[in-house]
């Protein structure tokens, strides 16, 4: 009964700590997901036999070297999505998906640098208008994770690996990206609040270009699959929502709010604080996306908005961490007495 009782108590633990939230181990388990849109690979609408895997929308920055030859600026395109959930703890690691676009054979270079971007939402100001749509706004915090030394994640480094998935897309191998958010600049995030999360490459332009320059690409979300851990209404309207069907037999198409959106943006580095940059985004230049028809779906997918393929962790707070030690020392407390 004692033992019943202390399991109970652990599993009361992780339902007040994290409600539907799901437990992962991207970090020797310690953290915990709370937002998930996963990539489109190997997926099967019915009663089509092909398998799509999806397409990478470019999301690159350049380096521009000034007098010196030092580079503090760098200009490109961007891709953004919005996102929300119920959780009010930080985002302190992040999972997405991406491929190098235009890639010659045996070309091994790899992204160095990512810019990750947190940023305020720019709702629809007039739902009248066809051509006004949701976009990010404000920048909230911005940070430059580097490549993983040795590839071994650690907390708080600002460091990310690169791992190829045996996919291959349109626009080739399919890569899963790990990045740990810097000590002490993890995302705060407010319950029910619409972000968005800017994810691009940095690169340092080769002189002269070596087979050109890396060009990257985030890939897109798989839309069969639902997100439980997005924020709905009332919290949020219209949230993580059935866009339509798809396939015979028909199949959802998940939405979460509006569509992602690829724009213009200039990273300026402070050689003080190199990882923390400034991100200036030309707010009259944005497009909102949809999918590819025949390469993300039959061609009616053409016709729906699309999302990216990414995933946010968050921790425990100290009292949930708390509540849950004391739960475990209480079931350890009770295998010791039985086996005594």
């Amino acid at each position: 009964m004692a033992r019943y009782f202390c399991t109970l108590l652990f599993a009361m633990a992780l339902a007040i700590c994290f409600p539907g939230a799901v437990v992962a181990d991207p970090l020797d388990g310690r953290d915990i997901l709370k937002f998930s849109q996963r990539p489109m690979f190997d997926t099967v609408i019915p009663p089509f036999a092909e398998h799509f895997h999806g397409h990478d929308e470019f999301s690159t920055a350049y380096g521009v070297p000034d007098a010196l030859g030092n580079v503090t600026l760098y200009v490109g395109n961007y891709m953004a999505d919005d996102f929300a959930d119920e959780f009010k703890t930080p985002v302190v690691h992040l999972k997405w998906w991406g491929s190098y676009l235009d890639r010659p054979a045996g070309d091994i270079r790899q992204v160095k640098r990512f810019l990750i971007s947190f940023e305020k939402d720019v709702p629809v100001g007039d739902p009248n208008n066809i051509f006004d749509f949701s976009h990010p706004g404000d920048p909230l915090l911005n940070q430059i994770v580097s490549l993983d030394a040795d590839g071994v994640l650690t907390a708080g480094s600002g460091t990310f690996t690169e791992e190829e998935f045996w996919p291959v897309s349109v626009d080739g191998p399919i890569y899963e990206y790990n990045a740990e958010l810097h000590l002490g600049k993890e995302f705060r995030q407010v319950p029910d609040t619409v972000r968005w999360l800017k994810i691009v490459a940095l690169v340092d332009m080769v002189t002269p270009p070596v087979n050109g320059d890396i060009k990257w690409g985030w890939h897109n979300r798989d839309y069969t699959i639902h997100n439980p851990l997005a924020s709905v209404p009332p919290g949020v309207a219209p949230g993580e929502f059935p866009d339509g069907v798809i396939g015979d037999p028909p199949i959802p198409i998940w939405h979460f709010q509006d569509d992602a959106v690829q724009g213009q943006l200039g990273v300026i580095i402070d050689p003080a604080m190199p990882n923390m940059p400034r991100v200036v985004q030309n707010e009259l230049v944005y497009l909102p996306q949809n999918y590819e028809p025949l390469v993300d779906g039959p061609s009616i997918i053409g016709f729906h908005s699309k999302d990216l393929a990414f995933e946010l962790y968050t921790v425990p707070e100290p009292a949930c961490v708390t509540l849950m030690m004391v739960a475990m020392a209480a079931m350890c407390l009770v295998n010791r007495r039985r086996h005594a």
